[in-house]
Order: C-alpha cells, then sequence, then structure tokens
C-alpha cells in the first residue's frame, strides 16, 4: 500500500498514486501523464484539485508547467489558469509545505507576471495561500482574503 504524503490545509482530495521502480508517482489531470510525487508535486496536484472540485475552475482552462522566456532565460510557471478565451488570467507558484512563503516567492511570481500579465497571481505551499489581484498600472498588488471562485474573476 502506498502511503500518501502529509495532509495539507486544504480539502482531501482523491488523487491518483501509484508505486513504480522510479518511486511514488501521482497522476497529473492537467499534463494527462504520472509524475514523480516530490513535496511541491503534492501542493500543486492537490492545490490543483481545489480549484477545480471547490472554486469551479474548469481543468480545461488550466495549464501546469508552461515555459516563459524571461531576460533571455526559460522560467516555467507551476499552473497558469486561462479565460474563456484562452487568454491568461492567474499564475499559480506552489512551494513545498516546509518552505516559507517570503517576499522571495512573491518577487519570484511578479517577475513571471512581466511576462504573463495576468490579474491574479496566487500562491500556495498548501498550508497557507496568498491571492493577490494585480494592477499592473499602478505597479500594485491587492490581497485578498480568500481564492475566488472562477465565476467571480472571469
Amino acid at each position: 500500500m502506498i502511503q500518501a504524503p502529509p495532509a495539507l490545509n486544504l480539502p482531501p482530495a482523491q488523487l491518483k498514486l501509484r508505486a513504480t521502480a522510479r518511486g511514488v508517482e501521482i497522476y497529473d489531470r492537467l499534463r494527462e501523464k504520472w509524475v514523480i510525487v516530490t513535496p511541491e508535486e503534492w501542493v500543486r496536484q492537490n492545490f490543483v484539485n481545489y480549484l477545480v472540485e471547490h472554486k469551479g475552475f474548469p481543468a480545461g482552462t488550466m495549464a501546469n508547467e508552461i515555459a516563459i522566456s524571461l531576460n533571455g532565460t526559460t522560467k516555467r510557471c507551476d499552473t497558469v489558469i486561462y479565460d474563456r478565451t484562452l487568454q491568461p488570467l492567474a499564475i499559480v507558484e506552489y512551494k513545498a509545505p516546509h518552505i516559507p512563503i517570503t517576499q522571495k516567492v512573491f518577487d519570484q511570481i511578479v517577475r513571471y507576471n512581466l511576462v504573463m500579465n495576468v490579474k491574479y497571481l496566487i500562491i500556495s505551499n498548501g498550508m497557507q495561500h496568498y491571492c493577490c489581484e494585480a494592477d499592473a498600472l499602478n505597479n500594485r498588488c491587492k490581497f485578498l482574503k480568500e481564492i475566488p471562485a472562477y465565476r467571480d474573476i472571469t
């Protein structure tokens, strides 16, 4: 029997796990493939499930590991959420549960937003979750009290 990684500060999720020669893998519903379970991947899969099952985000409007070019280097946004016209709407950045969410993490997602120019920035380490509405015109972020439902941001 496979032992699931520790509980997170998210509703329980029915995720697919399997043991392989590489280690324990989890099925990524967005990439439609099995990936190794790391602490950050555990957060990603649980958070995606939370967005889809509890906040009404259509899985078809989300993508994991989206490559962007930033200052001549390739970076990867952990998850990008699109609106119904497939314009980028939000970037989600994940950290492992033991990694504190610091200003450095916010700086990272803000740099990604220089390329993506989305309206919402979301950060989670599985224990703490932050969402802010980006105001590029005034170079500010307004923190929201909770992660909004998809219908409220599109």
